[in-house]
């Protein structure tokens, strides 16, 4: 979306950030600091960032994650700053359903996007896997397929209860997620897709998204594609990572391999998430994936190298690249001083971490930045 404001040459952009539950506020609150520091150095552009309180206590306290006119109030901002959301009081399909699809339906953001690789100072845990060997794009459907909602249960507690969780899988939304994907994988340098399938068992919906993802790649003829069976991708994603570069699949094959790739990468710490209306009519939303991660919440150990990385791809939708890319620049040089959280092999604090990257900011991009403006 365009900047709320223009003031001369630099954009203000107005941020929504709900931190949401567990670390989620630990998180975002580093993220704001290191956003910040990077406007202000750079100075074309700078943040207005509100505070949204929707999150399980204001559930708990209300039984409701959003409030009524919440989401019309929400679709005002560029963009939405999202932490975590689960609550161990609270049932977990209560929670995701109650806030975080709740957006990601009603904004049409049906393109999740999920950029994985080894950052410098990192390690895999697979074998000879230095950093460039992984760098994926992973492309998941976001609005329907198993996470469609549909479904329900009868005879409740007897012996023939029956659940039912039904699929849905509309020609509509898988072409335009897979001209998206397409598009996605000729921007990237190998120009290579694999779809992500599992047609051979579920033979009406997967059998449908490989025919679209057949249909589409006959506009994309400079793009390589390939398939694969969901549980053989998760072999090839392990043992040959260089053979992959953008991946797209379902909603939940997507959900399940980009918690997978992130383990492979390093850590699920550092793992961003872009939740994404590629048409720009509503607010896209931004997360990292690690979840509320409740066993370290208060603790000032969580690890914010992937809501820096979800900052930086925030940044890029809105229009700065070259921001994104300095941003993620200065996170791997403070990464490769070893100055990292414990889930990374380090023992640096969550504002540890932080306050690196905000001086990492100041020393690659202060004089530069300074040296223009005079």
């Amino acid at each position: 979306m365009s900047p709320s404001t223009v003031h001369s040459s630099r954009a203000i952009y107005k941020v929504a950030y709900m931190p949401g539950d567990g670390i989620g506020p630990e998180v975002i609150d580093a993220g704001i600091q290191v956003l910040n520091k990077l406007s202000a150095v750079r100075g074309d552009f700078e943040f207005d960032f509100k505070y949204f309180a929707w999150g399980s206590d204001a559930y708990k306290r209300t039984g409701k994650y959003i409030p009524d006119g919440g989401l019309k109030m929400l679709r005002k901002y560029d963009s939405i700053l999202f932490g975590a959301v689960g609550h161990p009081d609270v049932p977990d399909h209560v929670s995701l359903w109650g806030l975080r699809l709740a957006i990601c339906q009603t904004f049409q953001q049906f393109a999740n996007l999920r950029p994985t690789r080894v950052l410098r100072g990192t390690t895999s845990p697979l074998r000879n896997c230095p950093p460039g060997s992984l760098d994926w794009l992973i492309v998941r459907e976001n609005t329907e397929g198993e996470y469609a909602g549909q479904g329900g249960r009868t005879h409740a507690g007897t012996p023939w209860e029956v659940a039912t969780e039904v699929a849905i899988f509309s020609r509509h939304a898988i072409e335009r997620l897979m001209r998206f994907a397409f598009e996605c994988a000729r921007g990237r340098p190998q120009k290579k897709i694999t779809v992500v399938t599992k047609s051979n068992a579920q033979r009406h919906g997967l059998v449908l998204w490989d025919e679209v993802a057949a249909e589409v790649a006959k506009d994309f003829r400079d793009v390589e594609i390939d398939k694969m069976l969901v549980d053989a991708m998760t072999v090839r994603m392990t043992l040959h990572p260089e053979s992959l570069d953008t991946i797209v699949a379902t909603n939940l094959h997507a959900d399940l391999l980009s918690d997978l790739a992130a383990a492979l990468a390093g850590s699920i710490g550092i793992a961003p998430t872009s939740n994404l209306d590629p048409t720009k009519k509503n607010p896209s939303m931004f997360e990292p994936i690690h979840g509320s991660a409740w066993d370290i919440a208060g603790k000032g150990i969580a690890n914010p190298v992937g809501t820096f990385w979800t900052g930086a791809e925030m940044i890029r939708w809105l229009g700065h690249g070259d921001a994104a890319d300095e941003l993620m620049q200065c996170v791997e040089n403070v990464c490769e001083k070893g100055i990292k959280t414990r889930d990374l092999g380090g023992s640096a604090s969550t504002q540890e971490v932080t306050d690196a990257v905000c001086d990492e900011i100041d020393s690659v991009l202060g004089g530069q930045y300074r040296s223009i403006i005079q």
